[in-house]
């Protein structure tokens, strides 16, 4: 009879145990999606755009103060290149602000679309 006893408690044990790991399976299922990560993602989005202006801006400076430098007219090709570094920087933000709005995997993303 303690046998029974015993097989019954285990027969009741496992019986909870198999309700308590439903009840963990759903509400593991119904964890909210982290905002951090989110977060997370947009500021190296926009530290990525703000380096992509700077590097913009430094390549068409060192250009046209190169330029400036070998051919004596002072200004002139400065202006121009950091002008033209300031476009090519923005035209770079512009597509990376593009980019947050798609969804990630998109068809045509390697071909530079």
């Amino acid at each position: 009879m303690a046998e029974e006893d015993h097989d019954a408690a285990r027969a009741r044990d496992a019986e909870r145990l198999r309700a308590l790991e439903t009840r963990l399976g759903e509400k593991a299922g119904e964890k909210p999606p982290s905002r951090g990560e989110e977060h997370f993602s947009q500021a190296n989005m926009a530290w990525r755009m703000v380096i992509e202006l700077v590097a913009g801006l430094a390549i068409g400076f060192g250009i046209g103060y190169g330029l400036d430098y070998l051919t004596g007219l002072q200004p002139l090709f400065m202006v121009v290149f950091v002008l033209l570094g300031l476009a090519a920087g923005i035209k770079t933000m512009m597509r990376t602000a593009k980019e947050i709005g798609e969804a990630p995997g998109r068809p045509g993303d390697d071909k530079g679309e």
